[in-house]
């Protein structure tokens, strides 16, 4: 069955309206402003005349237009391309060859989580940079989701391989982001605040968009600029609560029995006054957005209270209840529900494919597979334009979808106990693709019904 693809076009282009209030571009352009001699950083000023250089480094998924949107702000302030240096980590197809002042430095593909010896290589060349800056200096640091696997450079007497297992594990395990990386902090040179020790710049400005619950600037790509609060001690507990601590490498136990005992110096707990974060966007700016889209489209807008969390295909089966009752108490007019936040699959088998918005969707038609759903369209997708390690944002779930499921007979247990969430979207035409957003901020999941539309 064939179904109308006006409520798909109507979800899309509410759920593009978030995207779109968080790229780079928009977020920047009020934060970056010259008058005369002075610079000014969201909420503090620089001398320009005071200042030899200003330093840009960072990572992440959206590090490459915000470097490009930095420079396009400070060429329409008249700053010269020969005040400006930089070293930025992004993904492989972002980076442009010979490319300055602004260096896009390919670490890693997309579509693959994973840090790489290309990016040890790249945070090694950066750490030398952020020692060999002067007090006349000025460094702003850029930084986004997925910061955390583009900026890798394991602690002396560990590997990449060895990092890579730890966290592995703990993702397999559900652990949450800021678990995870509470463990990463402790097993890195540069992560919880020790790259902003290691920088002798006169000031340190980092610009952070948010892809984490809570909005932690600790927990954002790690933390590499701020005070890190998390210890040696809870890293231990973090591995151990998972019972990872016996099966993760013997290096990494010395190396955090050893940050216990003190024999290791612990990530900074402060840092100079000199040293400013600020976060400039996050996943209640896209989900605004979102929700005055659609009630510029003329849809009554009701939010999801809380940051959706917890396990994907549950927080898809409560989502869709949650949405099918308000709908059952308006019915007459259009309805248009919004969510943000980042679950997680906790199941993951290694042979499978997949990503939390799809192991998302397949909870949602678990729910509804035995009603129709005509009249009515959700959309899973990751604002970064991934979902997992696949080429799909994410998913929709309409009638459509539905049909082809029963037509198919496919039973969804069957596809989520192998995490093969991928091809049941692939088989019933629920894939939604957009290729990388160059932003980061979680997940968006808009929900359209509107009785005039099929």
């Amino acid at each position: 069955m064939k179904t109308s693809p006006l409520l798909r076009q109507e979800a899309e282009r509410i759920w593009r309206a978030g995207v779109d209030a968080v790229r780079p571009q928009r977020l920047l352009e009020p934060l970056v402003q010259r008058h005369g001699d002075t610079l000014r950083l969201a909420d503090q000023t620089f001398r320009l005349s005071l200042l030899s250089s200003l330093t840009v480094f960072g990572a992440g998924k959206a590090a490459a237009a915000m470097a490009k949107a930095l420079e396009s702000l400070l060429e329409a302030a008249s700053i010269p391309q020969s005040f400006l240096q930089g070293w930025i980590h992004v993904l492989e197809e972002q980076a442009e060859p010979e490319r300055k002042p602004l260096s896009l430095i390919p670490v890693r593909p997309a579509g693959n989580p994973e840090p790489t010896e290309a990016g040890v290589q790249a945070s090694h060349t950066l750490l030398r940079l952020c020692k060999k800056l002067q007090p006349s200096d000025l460094a702003l640091c850029l930084l986004s989701g997925g910061a955390s696997a583009m900026m890798p450079l394991p602690a002396e007497g560990l590997t990449l391989a060895d990092k890579q297992s730890a966290i592995r594990a703990l993702s397999k395990a559900g652990a949450p982001i800021s678990e995870i990386n509470a463990v990463r902090k402790h097993l890195s040179r540069i992560k919880g605040g020790q790259l902003a020790a290691s920088c002798s710049a006169g000031a340190l400005v980092t610009f952070a968009l948010s892809d984490v619950i809570g909005n932690s600037l600790e927990v954002i790509g790690s933390g590499p600029t701020v005070p890190d609060s998390t210890t040696f001690a809870e890293a231990m507990a973090i591995l151990r609560k998972y019972r990872l601590w016996n099966s993760i490498p013997s290096t990494i136990q010395r190396h955090l029995e050893r940050g216990t005992m003190g024999l290791i110096p612990e990530t900074p707990k402060t840092l100079p006054q000199t040293v400013r974060a600020h976060r400039i966007g996050d996943n209640s700016t896209a989900c605004a957005a979102a929700a005055s889209a659609a009630s510029a489209r003329g849809y009554d807008v009701v939010h999801w209270p809380d940051p959706l969390q917890g396990e994907a295909r549950l927080a898809g089966k409560a989502l869709i209840r949650w949405f099918l009752e308000t709908l059952r108490r308006n019915s007459s007019r259009p309805l248009c529900g919004i969510a943000g936040g980042e679950t997680v699959v906790s199941n993951i088998v290694p042979a499978g494919r997949g990503g939390r918005c799809q192991e998302l969707i397949l909870g949602a038609y678990e729910e509804t597979k035995h009603r129709s759903l005509k009249g009515l369209c959700l959309l899973a997708a990751g604002t970064d334009g991934e979902d997992g390690p696949t080429d799909a944002a994410g998913a929709f779930l309409d009638e459509e979808v539905r049909q082809n499921a029963r037509r198919l007979n496919l039973a969804p247990q069957a596809f989520w106990t192998t995490s093969r969430s991928y091809d049941f979207c692939l088989q019933t035409g629920a894939l939604f693709k957009t290729g990388p957003t160059s932003t980061n901020v979680m997940d968006l999941l808009v929900l359209v019904s509107h009785p005039a539309l099929p």
